[in-house]
């Protein structure tokens, strides 16, 4: 007897307007409309999707990409800016969920962002906001490290979702955070490519195959379904790259591209997969057939030993100062007063 949903969902295989906001943001929006037609009730989008993800740190030292950096930073967005705002206008409207990754501005800094991703219900409402907990690699020359405050699962009409962004898929910790708390659809998102070595050197990073191997591991440990949302690099992209300096072709077209896909329960494939063509992919997730796996391992459950293990998650949202707003009153005498200065009070 079937008690859970059964949930249509989608994932854009798709590339960003490089180092463009305004032109992603139109992108999206009409590819969340586009799958909300085809009637997909969640939409995810790949690692920082707006404005790109920033793939130059690993093809040139950082003394040489101060001009990057500086338009990623102006060209991300603002958690709480019109662009998040015009992309959960969308959500309302089509009544979908979206998982949106995007490279996020600080208003404390103008030269801070994280890679972080928001969940944005069918009403338009952001639900849960994540920054990636730690950037991998040369992703640390771009990116600050995240905090835990969005390592939660969201219980909603299509089942209990949950996310991680790229690298952290290969954290035990935070994924057993997750499915801790019930997490049946799991979404993963990824760049469109990862380049670590230059093909003369062999063995490049395979990112088609780690990425299919974590999702499916986590998808097996979790007992849930896998979304898992791949970048890709169109003509643009590569393009805009490559004028910057044609050495760089090599390292881009021998670099494995991602692959989007979906996993089941037990890790196996299931709907559709891209790789090699922009577009949309789309999976139906039966959420009951996550039940029957847990007899086998529950490691939330019946197969874990608590009282060999624990785990503590600090989700508080990490900020550069914290603000005593009553101290600071009582230590100006004058907070809050006019104050007139007569011509007496000045001899």
């Amino acid at each position: 007897m079937s008690y859970l949903p059964i949930v249509k969902v989608a994932a854009a295989h798709a590339a960003p307007v490089f180092l463009n906001k305004r032109a992603t943001v139109a992108k999206a929006i009409s590819l969340i409309r586009e799958a909300s037609h085809h009637g997909a009730q969640l939409v995810a989008f790949p690692e920082s999707f707006i404005p790109a993800f920033p793939v130059w740190a690993s093809l040139w030292a950082p003394i040489d990409n101060h001009d990057l950096f500086e338009t990623f930073a102006q060209e991300s967005l603002y958690a709480d800016g019109p662009e998040i705002t015009e992309i959960a206008a969308e959500a309302a409207r089509s009544g979908v969920f979206v998982s949106l990754g995007f490279s996020e501005r600080s208003h404390a800094s103008v030269g801070c962002v994280w890679n972080s991703n928001v969940l944005i219900d069918g009403h338009g409402v952001v639900v849960n906001h994540h920054r990636k907990l730690v950037p991998t690699f040369y992703e640390k020359l771009v990116w600050a490290a995240g905090d835990g405050a969005g390592l939660r699962v969201v219980d909603t009409p299509v089942g209990r979702i949950g996310g991680l962004i790229c690298g952290e898929n290969t954290n035990p910790l935070a994924r057993y955070a997750l499915i801790a708390q019930g997490e049946q659809i799991h979404i993963s998102s990824w760049p469109a490519l990862w380049p670590t070595r230059r093909p003369s050197s062999g063995g490049n990073f395979n990112n088609v195959a780690a990425n299919r191997l974590r999702a499916g591991a986590h998808s097996f440990e979790a007992k849930a379904f896998g979304i898992i949302s791949a970048g890709y690099m169109d003509a643009g992209m590569r393009d805009y790259l490559v004028a910057r300096d044609p050495n760089c072709a090599a390292v881009l077209d021998g670099s494995p591209r991602a692959a989007t896909m979906f996993v089941d329960p037990t890790g196996s494939p299931v709907g559709d997969m891209l790789s090699d063509d922009e577009g949309i992919a789309y999976a139906e997730f039966d959420l009951n057939r996550c039940v029957e796996p847990k007899q086998f391992h529950d490691v939330v459950g019946y197969y874990n030993r608590y009282d060999v293990f624990s785990l503590t998650v600090n989700r508080e949202r990490q900020e550069p100062v914290t603000w005593s707003e009553q101290a600071t009153v009582a230590s100006a005498p004058y907070a809050g007063k006019e104050v007139s200065v007569t011509e007496s009070a000045l001899k």
